[in-house]
């Protein structure tokens, strides 16, 4: 039987808004099938305000998006822009089970490959003492995405697999400070080419993709998600900390959300982390943010001029209070590394 916390937790959860939460907690958390919420995905005020805003009048085939300087094209930002470029917003729309190939974002995704999947840009990474210093978050986070849109055969989402393998330093993660001695990898910088890699694989069956994200994986088990091998104390406290959405950013949460995809619910290395995440539960049987990168939409650093502040999001996600998508994920990690969820 639920547990009365797990019971408190799905119910918040199936009272959602956004049909996406109630299909990912039905489909997730109690092995059901609900076709109702499943096609309403698309209809729900986060994936709708997600979704809108494009510029499809700008996007030639063929010759990918018009970009000269001061046009405005996509979502009338270049597709990197905290948190309102493409690039963020598949993400966020991946986590939210929009079906693949929905035309609107794959639209969005050819102006996200034609932004990161460039031979020109691959061949521009500096690699220095061997070792190429590259924020690998962005390829991940785009391969991750066009492999859950279903394009994963594309020659450019290819690329991206390809140039993160080539990347990764031997710790098995990666990372973009020049200045870094080469022994140890960013984790903000790991976890997401993990996951990506991890899609490619599971789509195309390439090996060397599979390998990389388990050597990837075996770097956060190894500090059991948190801790410093030196001291056994965590590496950063932020990290215990729970946020959505995290974008590049590393948090236990989203670092156990991502092991557990990769096949590691098993471990026993993730128990610490785990046992934080739960500690975390409020007496309602929700979790909340201990933080977040983003301002609320509308934003500005000068409503007077009318300018927007450089990291207001598309939409709402929460800043207090019970959280969906944390809780979803957090249910999500507490089911897999412990006894299934059953319906009461």
């Amino acid at each position: 039987m639920m547990t009365q916390p797990d019971e408190r937790a799905v119910r918040f959860l199936l009272q959602s808004e956004e049909p996406a939460i109630r299909y990912l907690a039905r489909r997730d958390l109690l092995d059901e099938e609900s076709g109702e919420d499943a096609d309403a995905v698309l209809s729900g005020p986060k994936v709708s305000a997600l979704l809108a805003g494009q510029r499809p009048g700008e996007f030639r085939a063929g010759r990918g998006w018009r970009s000269k300087p001061g046009a405005e094209f996509g979502f009338g930002v270049n597709p990197y822009r905290y948190w309102t470029g493409a690039h963020w917003r598949l993400v966020s729309l991946v986590e939210l089970g929009i079906p693949p190939h929905e035309k609107r974002a794959c639209l969005a995704a050819e102006q996200v490959l034609g932004w990161w999947a460039s031979p020109e840009r691959v061949r521009r990474v500096p690699v220095i003492d061997g070792l190429a210093r590259r924020c690998a978050s962005q390829e991940g986070n785009a391969l991750a995405v066009c492999c859950r849109l279903g394009l994963a055969d594309d020659e450019r989402v290819a690329l991206l697999a390809s140039s993160l393998i080539s990347w990764q330093w031997p710790d098995g993660g990666w990372n973009c400070d020049a200045s870094a001695s080469g022994r140890r990898s960013s984790f903000h910088e790991s976890l997401i080419p993990a996951w990506g890699l991890h899609e490619y694989a599971r789509l195309t069956g390439d090996q060397p993709a599979r390998a990389a994200a388990d050597r990837a994986a075996e770097l956060f088990l190894t500090h059991q998600m948190y801790r410093s091998l030196s001291t056994g104390l965590p590496i950063s406290r932020d990290w215990l900390l729970l946020h959505y959405p995290p974008y590049w950013h590393y948090d236990i949460l989203q670092g156990l959300l991502i092991l557990i995809r990769l096949g590691h619910a098993a471990d026993p290395r993730l128990s610490d982390a785990v046992a934080i995440v739960e500690n975390q539960r409020s007496a309602d049987g929700t979790w909340s943010p201990g933080g977040c990168w983003w301002k609320p939409p509308g934003s500005g650093r000068d409503a007077s001029r009318g300018l927007k502040a450089w990291n207001a999001e598309v939409v709402d996600w929460g800043q207090s209070g019970p959280s969906e998508m944390i809780t979803l994920n957090a249910m999500r990690v507490l089911r897999a590394t412990s006894s299934p969820i059953r319906a009461a």
